[in-house]
């Protein structure tokens, strides 16, 4: 009997085959000694923490590109850009341990999205900037948060 998604090479993908795989067994009603349910409902729980994170580093990147693109700060902070590429970073990481998670992007963009805007907005107070100075909708695309050579140039530059 084959596997489908190996450990190695997608573990969120593992992680929800197998799953599913335990609560077959305990649906056949295979004669073991084990706490089926729970145990498909944890092994789904160490996949969900993959897209969690996946979900909150995208988050942080969006947080700091707003900030990059909207303060006026002279120059725009380089802690901003460190932690971009540390986040980039990040997910790079999950995506190479758990590559199916791309297929979740848009749904981690979504959450994201809401979270990092939040955040930007309570940083950019001190720049004098509101929610209403920054777009109603996520401005970049899975590929421009994911690209570690992307910057959004900084609209007060422009003027």
């Amino acid at each position: 009997m084959g596997f489908g998604a190996k450990y190695d090479d997608d573990f969120y993908a593992w992680t929800q085959e197998q799953a599913s795989r335990l609560r077959e067994a305990a649906a056949s009603g295979a004669n073991l000694p084990l706490d089926w349910e729970n145990l498909a409902e944890e092994i789904e729980s160490v996949g969900k923490s993959d897209f969690r994170g996946l979900a909150k580093h995208l988050g942080r990147v969006i947080e700091h590109l707003l900030k990059l693109e909207f303060s006026p700060a002279e120059p725009p902070r380089s802690g901003w850009r460190r932690s971009v590429r540390n986040a980039r970073d990040e997910l790079d990481l999950i995506l190479k341990d758990s590559p199916s998670l791309k297929a979740r992007l848009g749904d981690a963009v979504e959450w994201a999205w809401r979270k990092g805007l939040g955040e930007a907005t309570d940083g950019l107070e001190a720049d004098g900037l509101t929610e209403r100075d920054l777009p109603a909708d996520c401005p970049y695309t899975a590929d421009q948060l994911l690209d570690p050579g992307w910057w959004p140039a900084n609209r007060h530059e422009l003027d």
